[in-house]
């Protein structure tokens, strides 16, 4: 560290600054390659279709493409036939959805991207057939994560573009993607039985909705059978990061058997969040049963303890997850419209189960010490 920053603030003030700048220059030259690359392997794709159509070149097309273009340029590795035949589906993807001819112009400005930081801001360069508004995220995302989507759900759209705005939205690593998509969260994403919309203000209710799961995957614990409350939640405790991904952005975690000291006496929040997005606590209870009328009494009761205690002026109003092992949906409907305070009832799902008197592989410490004995 030089004198100068340590005795001047004003330069250790354009120091920061300065370094600041540096990193985000970083991340909109990377959005703005990744944008051209996407660009380009689109013009590639529809290059393709159109040769395809037009001419009879046969099946070995794409061969002799990737054979012709590694002849001009050796050094590139974009073109090999399994990359052209992804440009190709590409093209396919975004050209077939009805077709926009003025989007040869400038499109509008999108969503901001965190995952490269930038905001797509020119198509102008595309050729003439374009794509629909919404459809121009999917240059946005890296072209791993979108191969990963065209493999999925190359001919079902309306999914493969929920992927890709959770992957902008979220900045999804291409594992965390898979992840989801193994699980299967365009059809759990917003699911929960609630009473949101008149609970909730109009802004909020919709946002909430969005933030549930039904089911929840809790995939990422094993955990023996016939396991009881305290087992699951130490067990979520263990994968703390996997279980604040699996609820969704905006999570942090405030604690575990929360104590509220309620008039005389002491009360114990399973779990308590706080959604950074939504700027409200969510109360998380954790059921290792069926779930029953009753326990909404109890969550509607901590929600309204964590609004009278915590909640500060500038928090939204707290909302109340039960997450149970299985619910009645028609009765759990019933028991969410009685409450007035904003709850939801969800599911869970475990698929690592081991038996009760599971013994490890592996020789305990005092095993191995009675061996060297």
């Amino acid at each position: 560290m030089s004198e100068l920053l340590k005795i001047d603030k004003d330069y250790a003030k354009w120091i920061e600054e300065i370094s600041h700048n540096f990193k985000q220059f970083q991340i909109k030259a990377s959005a703005s390659v990744n944008v051209e690359m996407l660009k380009f392997y689109w013009i590639v794709g529809k290059g393709i279709q159109e040769l395809s159509q037009k001419n009879n070149y046969g099946s070995k097309l794409i061969d002799n493409i990737s054979n012709d273009l590694k002849q001009i340029l050796p050094n590139v590795k974009s073109f090999s036939p399994r990359n052209l035949r992804y440009m190709s589906s590409f093209y396919k993807f975004l050209s077939e959805f009805e077709i926009l001819p003025q989007l040869g112009a400038k499109s509008q400005k999108t969503t901001k991207l965190p995952q490269v930081g930038a905001e797509l801001d020119n198509m102008s360069n595309l050729p003439q057939h374009g794509v629909k508004p919404r459809d121009l995220l999917a240059f946005m995302i890296p072209w791993g994560h979108m191969k990963v989507i065209l493999d999925k759900y190359k001919n079902d759209k309306e999914k493969a573009l929920f992927y890709i705005k959770e992957t902008i939205e979220n900045n999804w690593s291409r594992a965390v993607l898979l992840n989801f998509i193994g699980t299967d969260l365009y059809e759990r994403k917003g699911k929960a039985t609630n009473n949101f919309d008149k609970s909730l203000p109009d802004v909020n209710s919709d946002l909430a909705k969005e933030m549930t799961r039904d089911p929840y995957c809790f995939d990422f614990i094993s955990i023996r059978e016939k396991y009881d409350e305290k087992e699951l939640k130490d067990a979520l405790m263990d994968n703390i990061q996997k279980f604040l991904l699996e609820l969704g952005s905006g999570f942090s975690f405030v604690g575990r058997e929360y104590r509220l000291q309620v008039g005389e006496t002491e009360q114990f929040l399973d779990l308590l969040f706080y959604n950074i997005k939504l700027k409200c606590y969510v109360v998380v209870e954790v059921k290792v049963r069926d779930f029953k009328p009753e326990d909404m009494g109890q969550i509607s009761t901590y929600v309204s303890c964590v609004n009278h205690i915590l909640k500060n002026d500038s928090d939204n109003q707290t909302i109340g997850i039960l997450i149970c092992k299985n619910k009645d949906n028609v009765l759990a409907k019933y028991a969410v419209e009685t409450q007035n305070e904003p709850v939801a009832i969800s599911e869970y799902e475990l698929s690592k189960l081991f038996p009760k008197d599971f013994k490890s592989s592996m020789p305990t410490i005092e095993e191995i010490e009675r061996e060297l004995k």
